[in-house]
């Protein structure tokens, strides 16, 4: 029977400074991504950011206060959190956005006979 380490990147603790969120891991290594990657917690309180939990073994992190989950594999991979559509872009609730009729797919008009 083995008794070998799992290999698997896991989180022990986590800081969030003004410009970073820096992550302990297991193995010992020490790995920082921008703060900005994360727009929940850039816009965060020192507080909220403060108030986390280790998901899972330390797969990942969760602020509860801005609902934010950052993996340790999207930090190691560099994957930034993409920042939803503005409202004022997206369509409301239980409506369709609509385009305009495509012309070249409308039937041509017939033109009247004269006489």
């Amino acid at each position: 029977m083995s008794t070998a380490a799992s290999s698997d990147p896991r989180i022990q603790h986590v800081r969030v400074t003004e410009d970073e969120i820096i992550a302990h891991l297991a193995d010992g290594r020490v790995i920082s991504v921008p703060l900005a990657w994360s727009w929940r917690l850039s816009e965060a309180t020192s507080a909220q950011r403060a108030k986390f939990r280790l998901i899972g073994s330390g797969q990942g992190v969760h602020w509860p206060d801005v609902d934010e989950d950052i993996s340790v594999d999207g930090m190691l991979r560099g994957v930034p959190a993409p920042r939803p559509r503005s409202a004022a872009t997206q369509p409301r609730a239980g409506t369709a956005r609509r385009r305009p009729p495509n012309k070249r797919m409308q039937p041509a008009r017939q033109k009247a006979a004269r006489g």
